[in-house]
């Protein structure tokens, strides 16, 4: 059963950090490229971040502006999102989402709120 958890999401003060981490599971790890959403509630979610299979791209949504890192570890088959300087408009919920057989899997998401 495939399976993607999301955690390390939190509250937080304007300009500091999170670390997310996704848990994968159930599906050839090394073999998917793996991407983090965000959904504000009332909106729809936004593209956070991609990482292909082998992680030597990444790529990033515009909002982001050298903020945010996405990374992979294939042995431990967990994807990563570093986020500094974090700004209040980056509250949301954090999801990571791959690719399996035609369609995309989601995990449950993890909240992230950035507030003083």
């Amino acid at each position: 059963q495939v399976q993607l958890v999301e955690s390390g999401g939190g509250l937080v003060q304007p300009g500091g950090s999170l670390k997310l981490s996704c848990a994968a599971s159930g599906f050839e790890f090394s073999n998917n490229g793996m991407s983090w959403y965000r959904q504000v509630l009332g909106k729809e979610r936004e593209w956070v971040a991609t990482i292909t299979s082998t992680g030597r791209n990444r790529n990033y949504g515009d909002f982001v502006k050298g903020r945010f890192t996405i990374s992979r570890d294939n042995v431990k088959n967990t994807v990563t999102l570093q986020m500094n300087n974090l700004e209040p408009e980056d509250t949301a919920v954090y999801y990571c989402r791959t690719p399996i057989n035609g369609r995309y899997v989601w995990g449950q998401g993890t909240q992230v709120t950035v507030s003083s």
